[in-house]
């Protein structure tokens, strides 16, 4: 997680219930300066899924609740068109390594394979660390057709190599 009062909001968006949060945290996220051809290009915004079983502890997808503050604020669709089908452990606690087994084809698409064809989708997540993730995300979006992929996170958590 990212360090501070970042990391204390994020930390509780995800386990606290803090929900209402995320308006405050995508409101900055909005502020982010893209290169002008993304800018013209984005088709739209997919959050990361949560697994049912982690959807239905929560109550909510945290990367749902940022992906559609920044549809609204960019003007652009948030679409959950990614279904997580494989039950993950909690990244939290793992290498780099078993984090890229753990999202290993984690992830379906949920629509038709037209609706990504030829698109740039601008992927959205809370935090990144190793990116296994999103990656993962990533490749089945590309699989299924998607032109161009994006990432916007709020946070980078902190890895083995950082300097603290």
């Amino acid at each position: 997680m990212p360090g501070g009062v970042a990391g204390e909001i994020i930390y509780s968006l995800k386990y606290s219930g803090w929900g209402g949060v995320a308006a405050e945290i995508a409101s900055h996220m909005g502020k982010l300066p893209w290169p002008v051809d993304v800018l013209s290009e984005r088709a739209m915004l997919v959050p990361v899924p949560l697994t049912s079983q982690r959807l239905r502890e929560r109550g909510y997808n945290q990367s749902t609740l940022l992906a559609l503050e920044l549809s609204r604020i960019w003007g652009i669709p948030c679409r959950e068109i990614l279904r997580r089908d494989k039950a993950a452990v909690s990244q939290t606690r793992l290498t780099p390594d078993e984090r890229l087994r753990n999202v290993a084809e984690a992830f379906s698409l949920e629509v038709n394979e037209s609706e990504v064809a030829g698109k740039h989708l601008i992927l959205l997540d809370d935090v990144i660390t190793t990116a296994a993730t999103l990656n993962s995300c990533a490749a089945t979006l590309y699989d299924k057709g998607a032109r161009t992929l994006s990432y916007v996170t709020f946070g980078r958590a902190h890895t083995s190599g950082d300097r603290l």
